[in-house]
């Protein structure tokens, strides 16, 4: 066999792996098990089970959103502290389940809860400096609060991981 013919069928079987990468990826919302939707709900530890159109839809307002500063789990502005479950657990107030996630993304302070960033950071309650932020409903934050919560369990130490990663 001709070097020419090995080089085309090597191309065609890295085509084919690529093909099946891009469009059966095991990571898309409708094939995620419970178990990897389920997430805490609040702070009491009662959990809920994020539906797929969920997935989706948090993951495309978050990547719309927020990744500018927060892709792949990371604060741009501060690589101490992402947003990887033991960074969200040990803020003030905990930001480890949808609720105080929502809060946050509507009213956010400063990592030891002291401080208002709202005209620093994009939320709800600063709005008219971040139009991205304008639209966004409660069910959109739910949303955006679950894709946080879930990419953990998916990307696994890559998500908050920062340079290393990404």
């Amino acid at each position: 066999m001709s070097n020419i013919k090995i080089h085309k069928i090597q191309l065609s079987i890295f085509s084919i792996l690529i093909a099946f990468k891009t469009f059966l990826n095991p990571v898309n919302a409708i094939e995620l098990d419970e178990k990897t939707r389920t997430v805490t709900l609040e702070e009491s530890g009662k959990t809920t089970i994020l539906t797929p159109e969920q997935v989706k839809r948090g993951k495309r307002l978050f990547n719309n959103s927020c990744a500018q500063c927060h892709n792949g789990g990371i604060t741009k502005t501060n690589p101490n502290i992402g947003l990887e479950p033991d960074s969200l657990s040990k803020a003030t107030p905990a930001r480890d389940n949808i609720n105080s996630l929502i809060d946050y993304i509507k009213n956010p302070t400063s990592y030891d809860g002291a401080t208002s960033i709202a005209e620093l950071h994009p939320s709800i309650k600063s709005a008219e400096i971040f139009p991205k932020m304008r639209n966004l409903t409660d069910e959109d934050l739910f949303a955006i609060a679950g894709h946080i919560l879930i990419q953990p369990k998916i990307e696994s130490e890559k998500w908050g991981g920062g340079k290393i990663y990404y």
